[in-house]
């Protein structure tokens, strides 16, 4: 049986810290409900504060590296127990939503919005938490049925919850 993949995309370097506080709050959570927790793998902002708490909580980490391996091992998470090198740039982005049973987009950045309008296109759900209500307007606008706004971290492990079980 394979296990359940939550993807958490957010912004890197532009992450506020509260994008990164409810990332690493988020990270905690998913580890806790025996989820796996997928990021861009990169020591920076959303990806390396959700891949902490997963780590804090005991869970596992993958990373999608947008480097090879030779180029970008110093600037990996050392929350990643799983390090995908794919020397892709951004075109890494596809690989992080379909790899993903559920998409959570904790902040918003151009590399993060291209993550969730990718996610929608492949027809995977994704979870809004952290995003202003432009963006949240713009991602329903592209598809109500598989965008879903949450107030907090609770109210995202709680949609992710009710989104599995009807996937």
């Amino acid at each position: 049986m394979s296990r359940i993949v939550i993807g958490v995309m957010g912004p890197g370097a532009t992450a506020t810290v509260a994008d990164c506080d409810a990332a690493r709050n988020l990270g905690y959570r998913i580890a806790q409900a025996g989820w796996v927790l997928l990021t861009g793998g990169r020591a920076e902002g959303v990806m390396h504060a959700a891949s902490q708490g997963a780590k804090a909580a005991g869970g596992l980490t993958i990373g999608i590296l947008p480097d090879a391996p030779g180029a970008g091992k110093q600037g990996i998470s050392e929350a990643i127990d799983i390090a995908i090198f794919t020397d892709m740039g951004s075109a890494r982005n596809n690989i992080n939503v379909l790899s993903s049973d559920v998409v959570v987009v904790c902040g918003m950045g151009a590399g993060t919005a291209s993550e969730a309008a990718l996610a929608l296109k492949a027809g995977k759900p994704i979870v809004l938490l952290n995003t202003d209500i432009n963006s949240q307007k713009f991602f329903t606008h592209l598809s109500q049925e598989r965008t879903f706004i949450a107030e907090d971290v609770a109210g995202a492990i709680a949609l992710i919850q009710i989104i599995l079980r009807t996937v």
